[in-house]
């Protein structure tokens, strides 16, 4: 019979692996919404902005993954200055792309906030002949047919994206929104919890994490962590259940990064 360290080890190996599959969702969202948000093709500097969700997720798996051998896996004797020296590189051009990506979604919130009254219809089935389409959601779009038009609204008021052949009613464009500012909310609260995760890091590399580390955590437990989950339940009353289940994942993946650190320390103690 397994023992429970090995039962717990399998459990959060595999919260890793189901955030890692996540990435695949949120790359073909993104590809899917491409043909509507940019039809005239995509510049260099616009795909921070169509693709920030995916180069987000990309650098913080590395990231993750990063952290769980520092403060799990690798043994404290294989920390050379070398082995120190690619972490950090490789670290940094992760931070690098998370803050980009933060940048993205701040881009994409300016975008729908410039959203402008479409006064040329009244009804959405005035364009159904295919080259239109709805936003539905953040990254969402369905082209507009006679089939759908009168089931995707039945406002006679609209708003459409900038460069793009794209609407949305007002009480769609008030979600998008919201879901916006989510979007740049969430990504500005985990920068600073890895921040505080990379100071501990420090903390028990310097023998001093015990005294110096409870503020920061109990900052992480009582106030930004309330943040995500909150972020999380959003999404999931609003429908979307990939972000839902992708941010409780995350929650739980980087709940074992703290449970680590805290058992590196012990261990480093009991050496002593």
């Amino acid at each position: 019979m397994p023992s429970k360290e090995k039962i717990f080890q399998i459990f959060k190996y595999s919260i890793y692996i189901l955030v890692t599959v996540n990435m695949y969702f949120f790359l073909e969202e993104e590809v899917l919404a491409y043909p509507i948000r940019y039809p005239n093709g995509i510049e260099f500097h616009q795909i921070y902005e169509g693709f920030a969700s995916s180069i987000d997720t990309a650098a913080w798996l590395i990231l993750l993954w990063l952290l769980e051998l520092e403060t799990y896996v690798l043994d404290d004797k294989i920390f050379t200055k070398s082995v120190n020296y690619t972490l950090f590189l490789i670290k940094s051009i992760c931070y690098g792309f998370i803050l980009y990506s933060f940048f993205g979604y701040y881009a994409n919130l300016v975008i729908f906030y410039e959203a402008e009254s479409y006064l040329q219809i009244k009804n959405l089935c005035q364009l159904s002949s295919g080259d239109w389409a709805y936003s539905v959601d953040i990254n969402e779009y369905q082209t507009i047919t006679s089939n759908n038009c009168e089931l995707l609204s039945t406002s006679s008021e609209f708003f459409k994206f900038p460069g793009m052949q794209a609407l949305v009613d007002f009480n769609g464009l008030i979600e998008i929104i919201r879901l916006g500012w989510i979007d740049v909310i969430n990504s500005g609260v985990w920068i600073i919890v890895v921040l505080i995760i990379e100071i501990n890091i420090i903390l028990v590399e310097k023998n001093n994490y015990l005294s110096a580390s409870k503020k920061l955590s109990s900052l992480s437990k009582y106030f930004l962590y309330p943040i995500l989950f909150f972020n999380a339940i959003y999404w999931g009353i609003k429908g979307d259940f990939i972000d839902f289940w992708d941010a409780f994942l995350w929650l739980v993946a980087f709940l074992f990064i703290e449970l680590n650190i805290v058992q590196w320390d012990e261990d480093r103690n009991l050496k002593k």
